[in-house]
């Protein structure tokens, strides 16, 4: 089956640039809460809710070529096959991944700039980059168009990633100005973490999408645990090695861990009668899913001679876990301190810790004091939030 050229479904209409903004990046620090410019001589460009600077060359997201227009592009994808976000040699990144499938669609290489950026098995609901393309024209070299509409380039370059893995892909795209940074732009950034309770072993499904915990948690706990954490605070004792922010205070706006439904859920015949109103909405109880997960969960033979309602554990039927998604949100973090703060809280969730080695640990202002960190596995970046109106 023949494939159009995506570039051949461009418009002569240029991209509206009206969200000019002349302040140059590093001038949107806060005095309060400021990001931290990239250093030099970091070899690792990766962060998982937290910013670890590398030599990526951030400095050179400034070096306008004024005929280029410049895109803001959403990405998702799964990070279990990556090596991370940040370009590494001879390793699968995100953004080489992404550096390559733009090459493709315009004929010439990119720099791609990530927002917030993330380590191996670290996963994106959405993950934000800036990249300048110019437009130019395969018939006259050297002849400059107008720029792709969004939408062009969205479709363009889902096509040549869907020829890759499959695990990752544009969402949205819109046309920025010259000087707008992901990274410095980025007035928030929300990380979610997935971590499943219970005693059974983990589905093949979920291996890779969350930290499963073979104890109960007490989620009443670990929200007493987040109230403590929250707020205007040196987090020292969830910096990581290697972090090279240039200070320690962090404002953390929220800090929740909520009982969802689990990802993989399918209801039982007897779940779905009982979930479903005449009008045919979905009404969700916890009670029922769990009696349902629970009974006869010894796997011990029954009388066939039982109702259907007595044998809810049927042979080759899985257990269920609870599911729990911690949510951080703030406008920076600390390099690892997302899943440090995580790993205090499962802490506190199986009884290891109290709510007051929590504020013991706060401030001690000392890695060394918390517990380890959660795995990468459960983590999602789950949005960068922007002014896009000026």
């Amino acid at each position: 089956m023949s494939t159009s050229n995506p570039a051949a479904a461009s418009t002569k209409r240029p991209c509206d640039p009206s969200h000019a903004d002349p302040t140059p990046p590093a001038k949107l620090q806060r005095s309060s809460d400021p990001p931290d410019p990239a250093p030099a001589g970091n070899p690792d460009g990766a962060t998982d809710g937290g910013e670890k600077t590398g030599v990526d060359s951030e400095a050179m997201a400034g070096a306008r070529n004024p005929r280029a227009q410049r895109y803001l592009v959403a990405v998702e994808y799964v990070g279990t096959r990556f090596s991370g976000s940040q370009q590494q040699p001879n390793q699968r990144t995100v953004v080489g991944v992404l550096e390559e499938a733009f090459q493709k669609f315009i004929g010439q290489p990119v720099s791609i700039f990530c927002s917030s950026r993330t380590d191996a098995g670290v996963h994106a609901l959405s993950n934000v980059c800036h990249v300048d393309v110019e437009r130019i024209s395969k018939r006259k070299p050297g002849e400059v168009l107008t720029p792709h509409e969004p939408g062009v380039v969205k479709r363009a370059v889902n096509h040549f990633l869907q020829r890759n893995e499959g695990d990752i892909m544009v969402t949205d795209v819109c046309c920025v100005a010259q000087d707008f940074h992901a990274r410095y732009k980025a007035l928030e950034r929300t990380y979610h973490y997935r971590l499943l309770s219970g005693p059974a072993s983990t589905s093949v499904f979920e291996k890779s999408s969350a930290w499963h915990i073979s104890e109960d948690l007490d989620i009443q706990a670990m929200k007493k645990a987040c109230s403590i954490l929250v707020g205007h605070h040196d987090f020292s004792s969830f910096r990581a090695a290697g972090c090279q922010a240039n200070s320690p205070m962090r404002t953390l706006d929220e800090l929740t861990v909520t009982e969802v439904f689990p990802f993989m859920f399918f209801p039982s015949s007897i779940e779905r009668s009982e979930m479903e109103l005449s009008d045919g909405s979905l009404v969700y109880s916890r009670t029922l899913a769990l009696e349902s997960s629970e009974k006869e969960s010894d796997g011990s033979c029954s009388s066939s001679g039982k109702s259907e309602t007595e044998n809810r554990k049927e042979f080759g039927s899985r257990l269920r876990h609870h599911c729990f998604v911690v949510t951080a949100r703030a406008r920076s973090f600390l390099y690892h301190q997302v899943r440090l703060m995580v790993g205090l809280l499962k802490s506190v969730g199986t009884g290891d810790l109290t709510t007051a080695d929590v504020e013991r640990i706060l401030n001690a202002k000392t890695v060394t004091v918390a517990p380890p960190m959660a795995p990468a596995c459960g983590l999602y970046l789950a949005n960068v939030k922007y002014d896009l109106s000026v």
